[in-house]
C-alpha cells in the first residue's frame, strides 16, 4: 500500500520536543510530562535543557553543574531523553529565543521542534524577549495546568496568537518545522519541587517523588540543607 503523504511527511522529519526549567531538582512530574507527551505526540525525542539563569524567576539554589547532573542521572537509560547544557554554557540570562535559534542552526530546517511549556507560562509569553519571533522557531506545546483558566487570562496579543495558530490535529506538528499551538491535556502529577526541597531540608523522606539516583546524589552533596 502507498504511502499518504502525511505519512512521507512524518517519516522524513524528525520531531523534537524541548523541556526546559531549572530542574531545581528535577523530579517525576516532569519525567512522567515528558513521557506521556512523547508518547502521545509521537515525538523522537525530548531534551532537558536546565537554565543557568531565568529571566522569569529567582535564581536556583543549587549550581548548575549539580542541576545538570540530576538530570543526567534522571533521564539515564531512556533513549528519547537527552540531556542539552547548551543554556549553561552561555553567559547571561538565558533566553529562549537564543537556545531556538542555536538549536535551529544545529539541527538544521527540517527538523520540527516543539517547545514544551505550561499553559501557566504561556499567559505570560508577550513578557518573553523577544517572543513574537519564537512561534517562527518552533511549534508551541502547552500542557494544561489545573485550575488554570487560560483563554480568560490572556492579553489580546496572545489570543490574537492562539486563534492563528491553534491546532488539535498532532500531524499537522510533522507538516512544518514550526508555527503551530497545540494545547495537550496529560496526567499531572502533583509534584513540587519547593516541597522536595523542603522535605530535605527538615530531613524528611522525598523518596518516590523523584528517582533514587537523584535521591541519593543530593544527600550525598548535602543540597536544600
Amino acid at each position: 500500500m502507498a504511502k499518504s503523504a502525511a505519512d512521507q511527511t512524518r517519516t522524513g522529519r524528525r520531531l523534537v520536543g524541548l523541556l526546559g526549567g531549572t530542574f531545581d531538582p528535577i523530579h517525576y512530574g516532569h519525567l512522567r510530562m515528558a513521557e506521556q507527551l512523547a508518547d502521545t505526540l509521537k515525538l523522537d525525542e525530548i531534551r532537558f535543557i536546565p537554565s543557568a539563569n531565568p529571566p522569569h524567576r529567582q535564581s536556583p539554589q543549587t549550581s548548575a553543574a549539580d542541576r545538570c547532573e540530576m538530570v543526567r542521572l534522571a533521564i539515564a537509560g531512556n533513549p528519547r531523553f537527552v540531556l542539552d547544557d547548551r543554556e549553561l554554557l552561555r553567559a547571561g540570562a538565558s533566553y529562549t529565543i537564543d537556545t531556538l535559534l542555536s538549536l535551529r542552526a544545529e539541527l538544521g530546517n527540517n527538523t520540527a521542534l516543539c517547545l514544551i511549556m505550561g499553559s501557566d507560562a504561556f499567559i505570560e509569553f508577550d513578557s518573553w524577549h523577544r517572543w513574537d519571533v519564537i512561534p517562527e522557531l518552533c511549534h508551541l506545546l502547552l500542557v494544561e495546568r489545573p485550575n488554570v483558566q487560560m483563554s480568560e487570562a490572556l492579553r489580546p496579543a496572545l489570543q490574537s496568537l492562539l486563534r492563528e495558530r491553534y491546532t488539535d490535529q498532532p500531524a499537522e506538528l510533522a507538516e512544518k518545522t514550526a508555527g503551530r499551538i497545540m494545547i495537550q491535556r496529560i496526567t499531572a502529577l502533583d509534584i513540587s519541587a519547593t516541597a522536595i526541597r523542603e522535605d530535605f531540608r527538615t530531613q524528611r523522606s522525598p523518596r518516590y517523588l523523584l528517582p533514587d539516583s537523584v535521591v541519593d546524589f543530593i544527600q550525598g552533596h548535602q543540597l536544600y540543607r
